[in-house]
């Protein structure tokens, strides 16, 4: 087979797959049977003809139901983000109850398709969401304007931001599902600690004693970890691999970076890991 060929076969191959999951997607119910509804001012007049329109304008992974249990987004494919998402998320009141937002400027890390936004929009004085890819800035942007919300929303890669940092100024921090993405965790918990000025609420994959058998260097630290392989799709990380640190060093991080008061809310076993809740104050 000549280098044309194989060209081909895998082009056709991934056009072949991207097929499948349009056509899985495609699939799915406008109305689904949940009780988790929303009312969501812009979306629920829209005839149903509307919203399937609205739906197909981008590529959504996730979903949410209006007030009438019409899907707001997508599936992302089959097996992945099937229900629908809770947008008044337990971890909010968690942090609402611990500092409350009413008049605290809030800091969203990895908004993805602005679940999270919503609700702490509702919650708070301000909020800046940030995420590395694109098709989530537009995303939460269209997803948050649906609510009549409208939070600052950008583009920052957390490994390179300092020069955002004015843009990133905050009270509050609320930071799920990404620091297990990074590859240098530790430069970023430190950098972020310069610009958040009270409070971190951290929900993220770490390592056990036993699985931290790499060891990296930054900062002029040695810092111990497990490494983790990174995909391709919209819920991977944007490098080939990332760094779980254990939880003791997490802490360690956290209250040498002036987060004195830290808090572990919850630990959990996932599929992919050891996970754990936690909350830090200064």
């Amino acid at each position: 087979m000549n280098i044309f060929s194989k060209f081909f076969q895998k082009n056709a191959t991934i056009e072949n797959t991207n097929l499948s999951k349009n056509n899985i997607k495609k699939s799915i119910p406008l109305k689904i049977d949940h009780e988790d509804k929303n009312d969501i001012p812009f979306i629920n007049d829209l005839t149903d003809t509307e919203l399937e329109e609205f739906n197909a304008l981008l590529d959504w992974n996730c979903y949410i139901l209006d007030k009438n249990g019409r899907r707001f987004g997508n599936i992302a494919w089959s097996g992945k983000r099937m229900g629908p998402q809770t947008v008044n998320d337990y971890r909010h009141k968690i942090l609402n109850d611990r500092i409350p937002l009413a008049n605290k400027a809030v800091l969203e890390i990895g908004c993805f398709e602005g679940i999270h936004t919503i609700n702490l929009c509702r919650l708070s004085k301000s909020v800046t969401a940030i995420d590395s890819r694109i098709e989530n800035i537009v995303k939460t942007i269209v997803r948050c304007a649906m609510f009549n919300y409208h939070p600052v929303v950008f583009k920052s890669d957390v490994e390179n931001w300092l020069s955002q940092k004015e843009l990133l100024k905050a009270d509050v921090c609320h930071h799920v599902g990404v620091l297990y993405h990074l590859k240098d965790p530790v430069k970023h918990l430190i950098e972020l600690s310069s610009f958040i000025g009270r409070a971190i609420l951290l929900d993220t994959h770490y390592a056990k004693e036993e699985e931290a058998i790499e060891k990296y260097e930054t900062l002029g630290k040695t810092y111990s970890y497990k490494k983790y392989a990174e995909g391709k799709d919209v819920f991977s990380g944007m490098y080939d691999h990332a760094k779980w640190l254990t939880l003791e060093i997490l802490v360690e991080i956290l209250k040498n970076s002036g987060f004195n008061n830290v808090e572990i809310i919850e630990k959990r076993e996932e599929r992919n890991g050891s996970r754990v809740l936690l909350y830090a104050n200064k």
